[in-house]
């Protein structure tokens, strides 16, 4: 059966009918944007959802990312302020604000914002030496973010962050940076011994103070103790003599009793006896009954107070 000429157009009416309305309709992704360019200038750019656009006038372009991109450069060589080389890794965290700036005010932002970071890295760095620039990455990831924001806000881009993962110095360097690293080490070890064995000495030393002190205080107590029972037992003595009225015949007894006591000791061979033993001997047999005959002679010695003889040699020792 074949077709007639007015079916044939009424179906390819159809068909472009339909073609139409699919060219008309455009659903945008979330967080994704896309620019409408009408007879070839820019129009109007389109959010996300649906949008119908003309079709045939207008032409969408390719969708434009709105979440934030992470990208990771190669590491780039970068000269220090003492001619030394190293190798710098970064991350670069940044988002499209305008689709239309991104699109139309730099052709590919992506290699754009790599080469703005290189350059600005390699300026910052520059004017650092190793060690500021081994020890100040936060500074230097503060400046590169501050330029590549203020470069790249007329591309429609904000720069969230920029982050160094690496600072890679010459092998050379790294050998010498460890060296000094287990010299430093080692430094702070016997710095550390020497303050424990003074701390140690210190503590024994104070220990030893205390020690002494409280020995000291032990024996002044025990010797306040002895004098004091010393002295009460004196003046028990005193008193109880007093108290009792002994005579001088008990005394001259306790006398004798107390005189073997002057040779007891490890060294001593001999005592003295003193002048005064006749007469104490003499009270004591007075004192037992012991009568003794006596000539005149004794009767004027007992008559006449007897003196210590005068003392030219000393005492005469008696073996």
């Amino acid at each position: 059966m074949e077709l007639s000429a007015p079916l044939i157009a009424a179906l390819v009416v159809a068909l472009l009918a339909v073609f139409t309305v699919v060219r008309a309709v455009r659903i945008v992704p979330q967080a994704r944007a896309r620019n409408v360019e009408r007879l070839g200038r820019y129009h109007r750019t389109l959010r996300p959802g649906l949008n119908f656009v003309i079709p045939y006038i207008d032409r969408v372009r390719p969708t434009i990312d709105l979440r934030e991109q992470v990208v990771s450069f190669p590491p780039q060589p970068v000269i220090t302020e003492d001619n030394l080389v190293v190798e710098i890794d970064t991350v670069l965290y940044f988002q499209v604000t305008d689709p239309r700036a991104a699109f139309y005010e730099i052709a590919g932002h992506l290699q754009a914002v790599e080469q703005l970071t290189v350059t600005t890295l390699r300026n910052v760095v520059g004017s650092m030496d190793l060690e500021k620039t081994l020890t100040s990455r936060d500074t230097i990831n503060s400046q590169l973010r501050g330029v590549l924001d203020d470069a790249t806000g007329k591309w429609g881009l904000r720069v969230n962050r920029v982050e160094i993962k690496a600072i890679d110095p010459p092998a050379t360097i790294k050998d010498a940076m460890e060296k000094q690293m287990r010299a430093e080490r080692a430094k702070r070890a016997a710095i550390l011994a020497a303050q424990g064995e003074r701390q140690a000495k210190i503590l024994t030393a104070e220990g030893d103070k205390q020690a002494a002190v409280l020995r000291a205080e032990g024996d002044r107590a025990a010797e306040i103790l002895k004098a004091e029972g010393q002295a009460r037992a004196v003046e028990q003595v005193f008193q109880a003599v007093h108290r009792n009225d002994a005579d001088p015949k008990l005394l001259a007894y306790q006398y004798l009793q107390t005189l073997p006591k002057l040779a007891e000791g490890p060294g001593n061979t001999f005592f003295v006896i003193p002048s005064e033993v006749t007469t104490a001997l003499s009270s004591v047999s007075r004192a037992f009954g012991e009568h003794l005959p006596t000539s005149p002679a004794a009767r004027d010695a007992e008559a006449t107070p007897v003196r210590p003889p005068a003392a030219t040699n000393g005492d005469r020792p008696v073996s």
